[in-house]
């Protein structure tokens, strides 16, 4: 072979060597770099997202109902069991929580009486709290955002405006606790303030309460919700860039869209409000008829729609064009004086109006009436449910 040709074809090859040994090394690089960020489970993962983005990425929720908010002294409360099936849910199993993913929900709402159990200097029971961060994991495993709140937990919020001080010192206990032992969470569990009881009756009332009345109680629900995202952020870690949920004034849309519900100031600039969609609540509610009003057995005049849709802009004039996301954290109907079509009517009107507005529907649900919690799948009757509350939207 030629001198000259032999040496050239010797550089070559060197020079392919070292090309491959960079290759390589480059290779390696990247590899321990993936390697790394995927030592990390999406369960502890923080994504950049603003809370407007967060809940886009949610689509449609369902909540966890009747299930670890249950609550009375008739529950036998030797164990977290009694509690979790007291009002009628089985034991959550990850399958049961996987089949809600696999039905096509993207979060799913928690509701937690944290008082069940409760030691002394208001301390949460470690059974009660590892059995919840049990099915949290199971949800977050499962790419589910999850929604944990405090629910009404046996009626001790209505002595806040009597008994303020030690009511806000078990309010400030419990959300201690649950930012030390749900910190390490990624930003896809969110924290919400508290259910449906901001709001006092005691105080005032829509119909017969005064002016300074009702400045007082939304005086009291801006100042548990501002002391909740104080707290929060203050416990630093991902607690201090958490998504949070702000229940509005009895979570009702005309109260929490007055002028006197104050969105409480975030450093992180990081909360949506929160409120519940049970109207008219002699459709929603009632099943039979009551000395308030006569049971609605069906829904879909022009003038539902348009009462549908005056509330839904209502909170998209008051909130959403604002800058504030808006989660529809419970929305649903009694069903046993229904047809089911017509139920599937309400609902997926309601989805629909809220999704138009860049709101998230969170259906309420409990044993058995719309998913079937022994076969992980929706109810018969309500098969195409999911479906219904998932359809595009305009």
């Amino acid at each position: 072979m030629n001198i000259k040709k032999l040496t050239a074809l010797l550089i070559s090859a060197a020079a392919g060597i070292l090309v491959l040994s960079g290759c390589s090394q480059t290779d390696t690089s990247s590899n321990t770099q993936e390697t790394s960020q995927q030592e990390v489970s999406p369960m502890y993962q923080m994504y950049d997202l603003t809370t407007q983005e967060f809940i886009d990425q949610m689509g449609v929720g369902i909540n966890l109902g009747n299930t670890f908010e249950s609550c009375g002294a008739w529950i036998n409360s030797d164990s977290v069991t009694n509690y979790e099936t007291g009002w009628g849910s089985p034991v959550i199993t990850k399958e049961l929580i996987e089949g809600y993913k696999n039905e096509g929900f993207g979060v799913l709402r928690v509701p937690v009486a944290w008082s069940n159990m409760m030691l002394e200097d208001y301390q949460i029971h470690p059974d009660y709290l590892a059995r919840v961060k049990e099915v949290v994991e199971w949800a977050l495993e499962a790419d589910l955002s999850v929604i944990l709140n405090i629910h009404w937990d046996s009626g001790w919020w209505e002595d806040f405006p009597t008994d303020k001080e030690n009511c806000m010192d078990k309010y400030t206990s419990i959300w201690t606790q649950l930012c030390e032992a749900f910190g390490e969470y990624g930003d896809r569990l969110m924290f919400e303030s508290l259910n449906e009881e901001a709001g006092w009756s005691s105080v005032w009332d829509r119909y017969t309460g005064s002016d300074d009345q009702k400045a007082e109680s939304y005086a009291l629900v801006n100042e548990i919700n501002q002391t909740f995202v104080d707290l929060v952020r203050n416990t630093g870690g991902n607690n201090a860039q958490r998504h949070l949920l702000i229940a509005g004034y009895n979570t009702d849309v005309a109260l929490t869209c007055d002028p006197l519900f104050v969105m409480p100031e975030d450093p992180a600039g990081k909360c949506a409000v929160s409120v519940h969609y049970y109207t008219p609540s002699t459709y929603c509610i009632l099943k039979q008829d009551a000395d308030w009003g006569k049971a609605k057995t069906a829904w879909g005049s022009p003038r539902d729609y348009n009462e549908l849709e005056t509330n839904m802009d209502m909170l998209y004039e008051t909130f959403v064009s604002q800058g504030v996301p808006v989660i529809i954290g419970e929305f649903s109907v009694e069903t046993t004086n229904k047809e089911a079509s017509n139920v599937k009517t309400f609902l997926s009107a309601v989805s629909a109006e809220a999704r138009k507005r860049d709101m998230c529907p969170v259906l309420w649900d409990i044993t058995n009436v719309f998913y079937d919690r022994y076969n992980f799948t929706m109810v018969e009757e309500y098969s195409d449910l999911n479906e219904l509350l998932m359809a595009p939207v305009e």
